[in-house]
């Protein structure tokens, strides 16, 4: 297929294999910042192309990964009332809370639906005027724009029983967290490729400058991955630390300007809490004050319900870059995706469901 089979070209992959090969003179560790990276990474085998000198580490860039679990708490409390049809992405169905998940609330006899948008929640609204309809609003900035549409459709159809329970991320402030981390071990980024289709990379170079770290924009492809890789060598054997777009047929310097507008019509930026990391100042959106009447959370009171984190997950140690899935003493034992402590096991995305999948022990 166009597109794809050119950059699964085993010949470009040797190629350019051979070309880091050539250029590493030095240990270098490596973060990808997506959680699709890194599934894409062990599905290819990637980190066993590389020479020893290379390490990746896995970021925070899993969506269903970083959400708190207190939100989870919250959507599984808003979830079981019985006026209440609550909405989200397949993937967030099966992440654990404190004490089950969203399956077992539909198994209880909840509402929970799958859509694959939140306009479709939108549309649920409309049909059932006297239910609540609820949104579970995860994520990076790739998907806050189509959960910001869909407030201002419901707002401009005067959908008065749809809400939003919103636990949006964003990935500079990580970045900053990361680097400025006294245990940090990141020397250079892959950065996410579709949240810089979005959002443009002309928040990164104040980052890379400040904390002399390359950066570059990379898609998921196993050639696009090995070239962000090469890239980042290069620099870092050179002693540069520049930004560079390595993914330049869906990513633009300034990024997706409606999308742009559209978030920042709907929220405005906050503190956040991520999921084994802690609050990172101003990492998050939540609805603007003109917005307010579409926050879940203000609608059902659920502000001060407390989580029961599992003592036993490292995640927080994995999404940091400070530790691999497979130094867990959970990994493959209590912790397995049929039985997940910790949604790095459960997510699609998540670094500990790619190891436990593509084996690595």
């Amino acid at each position: 297929m166009k597109y794809v089979d050119e950059f699964r070209d085993a010949e470009l992959v040797q190629k350019t294999v051979a070309e880091i090969r050539r250029t590493v003179t030095r240990p270098w560790t490596i973060m990808e910042i997506c959680g699709g990276q890194t599934h894409a990474i062990m599905h290819f085998g990637i980190d066993q192309l590389l020479p020893p000198e290379i390490e990746l580490v896995h970021g925070p860039g899993c969506p269903v990964c970083v959400t708190p679990l207190e939100q989870i708490d919250k959507a599984l409390e808003i979830a079981s009332r019985p006026d209440v049809i609550f909405t989200s992405y397949g993937d967030m169905l099966r992440v654990p809370g404190s004490h089950k998940d969203l399956f077992s609330i539909r198994a209880a006899g909840g509402d929970v639906r799958v859509v694959y948008s939140p306009l479709d929640a939108v549309k649920i609204a409309q049909q059932n005027p006297h239910k609540q309809v609820v949104f579970f609003a995860i994520g990076f900035e790739t998907t806050a724009p189509a959960n910001a549409m869909s407030v201002v459709q419901a707002k401009a159809l005067g959908v008065t029983n749809f809400s939003i329970l919103v636990s949006h991320v964003r990935v500079p402030p990580a970045m900053h967290a990361i680097l400025g981390s006294p245990n940090n071990r990141v020397q250079a980024f892959l950065a996410a490729g579709h949240v810089n289709a979005v959002m443009g990379y002309w928040e990164y170079p104040p980052i890379a400058a400040q904390y002399h770290t390359p950066m570059v924009v990379t898609g998921f492809e196993p050639l696009d991955i090995l070239q962000g890789i090469l890239k980042t060598v290069q620099q870092l054997e050179q002693g540069r630390y520049e930004v560079e777009n390595g993914y330049g047929r869906a990513v633009t310097y300034e990024g997706n300007k409606p999308a742009q507008a559209v978030i920042s019509q709907v929220f405005e930026e906050c503190d956040r809490k991520w999921r084994g990391i802690g609050t990172i100042p101003n990492s998050g959106w939540r609805l603007r004050p003109e917005f307010a009447d579409f926050d879940a959370e203000r609608r059902f009171d659920v502000g001060e319900i407390r989580p029961e984190e599992s003592a036993v997950c490292i995640s927080g140690l994995i999404l940091q870059g400070l530790k691999k899935p497979n130094e867990c003493p959970a990994f493959g034992k209590e912790c397995t995706p049929e039985r997940p402590l910790g949604a790095t096991m459960v997510s699609g995305e998540g670094a500990c469901a790619a190891y436990y999948r593509y084996k690595r022990e």
